[in-house]
């Protein structure tokens, strides 16, 4: 663990831009798009999302744009590939 690099929450970030990403929401519920930009406050610009409302499938959206203080966490989403 001494050998790894520190990263931090913008690190990611800044990784993650332009990839698969899922929001998940205070309300709890999740969103899942290609991670257009996003600002200091944590508000998010995804693209292609898909919303989700207790694992369901409830729309689809083309441009999406997210509140930053309605959000829990982003997670990067696993490549096809990988």
């Amino acid at each position: 663990m001494a050998d790894e690099q520190k990263r931090s929450p913008t690190d990611f970030l800044n990784t993650v831009i332009g990839q698969h990403v899922l929001v998940k929401l205070n309300s709890g519920i999740n969103y899942r798009g290609v991670l257009a930009c996003l600002d200091g406050y944590m508000n998010i610009a995804l693209e292609n999302t898909e919303e989700y409302v207790d694992g369901r499938l409830k729309n689809r959206y083309g441009d999406t744009f997210i509140r930053g203080n309605n959000v829990l966490y982003i997670s990067a989403e696993k490549s096809a590939d990988a």
